[in-house]
């Protein structure tokens, strides 16, 4: 490991505790910074209401921290903006925002759009399939953002047992498996071409949050490759000292099948791509197979080939800036 990613995991890597909520409101105060908390969902009925509620209950209504929940619906078919919106967050449906751009499919997108619907100086991701939500999450990585100026991104890292479903996690020996697509494609990539990353835990986790000046200025790559990007991009903008991570304990979400994981994978290895030689795929296909009967069948998907330019440079993001 580089000698200057040791010395940020020593002075960039923290502990949820290492922040008291008291800290972090007395900085809130005293900056007079406000904070946004997205949710991007797609069917996410099962685990919606109880995250949002969860953020309200304990930083909105107990302690002043989050200034708005905002949930942004790409889709969904089921009741997750009826739930979403019982719980107390402002539903917004991805179509609705910047119209005359038409949507595309993808987490990339969503996030993008978000930063149209919401005011915050502070924006907090938090991702909508999580189960035994903690508001610690939110607080984790929100307070660099309000105790430390020189902060401009913070990760949540955290364990991510293996479990099934909505059921127990399949013991100690799967304790580390979760982040599959993570151990087998962006950490191999981050080492070896920006090993100034190496130190992140988690740098495909859906938790992080970011002061809105460096939000608008980066590109959103569509899809499931917006995570690496805006780690890469990040880096180049502000430098690794402006990178943080802190420890929030344990994640728990649905997992996806293998051949989803690999249409994951292929969208990421293709944001690296472009940031490598900001060149074009040859292409932009993954070919997959499905056992049909004594055979296989190829089914071949599209990757994510599309990415949004920095907020900053749309007209309607800028007319409401000086509105």
């Amino acid at each position: 490991m580089l000698e200057e990613v040791e010395r940020w995991l020593s002075e960039r890597s923290w502990s949820v505790t290492d922040r008291p909520l008291h800290q972090i409101l007395a900085a809130k105060r005293a900056t007079g910074r406000t904070v946004s908390v997205v949710l991007p969902a797609l069917n996410e009925e099962e685990t919606v209401g109880a995250i949002v509620s969860a953020v309200r209950h304990d930083l909105v209504l107990r302690a002043p921290l989050v200034d708005e929940v905002v949930v942004v619906d790409s889709g969904s078919t089921d009741r997750t903006a009826a739930v979403a919106a019982a719980a107390g967050a402002t539903v917004v449906h991805r179509d609705a925002i910047l119209p005359r751009i038409p949507a595309v499919p993808g987490k990339g997108e969503v996030l993008w759009r978000s930063l149209l619907v919401t005011r915050g100086d502070i924006v907090c991701f938090v991702d909508a399939d999580l189960r035994e939500f903690s508001s610690d999450f939110v607080t984790g990585i929100v307070g660099p953002l309000l105790t430390d100026p020189d902060v401009h991104l913070v990760k949540a890292m955290y364990d991510r047992p293996l479990t099934a479903p909505g059921g127990p996690a399949s013991g100690t020996a799967a304790a580390g498996q979760g982040g599959r697509v993570t151990e087998l494609m962006a950490r191999p990539l981050l080492n070896m071409h920006w090993p100034r990353l190496a130190g992140f835990v988690q740098p495909l986790g859906g938790e992080y949050a970011a002061r809105r000046s460096l939000l608008e200025r980066l590109p959103f790559p569509v899809g499931y490759g917006v995570e690496l990007g805006m780690l890469v991009d990040a880096l180049h903008l502000v430098g690794l000292d402006a990178l943080a991570q802190v420890d929030v304990g344990v994640r728990l979400h649905r997992h996806q099948d293998g051949q989803a994981l690999g249409r994951m994978a292929a969208s990421i290895y293709r944001t690296a791509q472009l940031r490598l030689a900001r060149g074009h795929l040859v292409r932009p296909a993954l070919t997959q197979f499905e056992r049909a009967g004594a055979s296989f069948e190829p089914r071949t998907y599209s990757v994510d080939t599309e990415e949004r330019p920095p907020m900053a440079e749309i007209a309607e993001y800028r007319a409401r800036k000086v509105a």
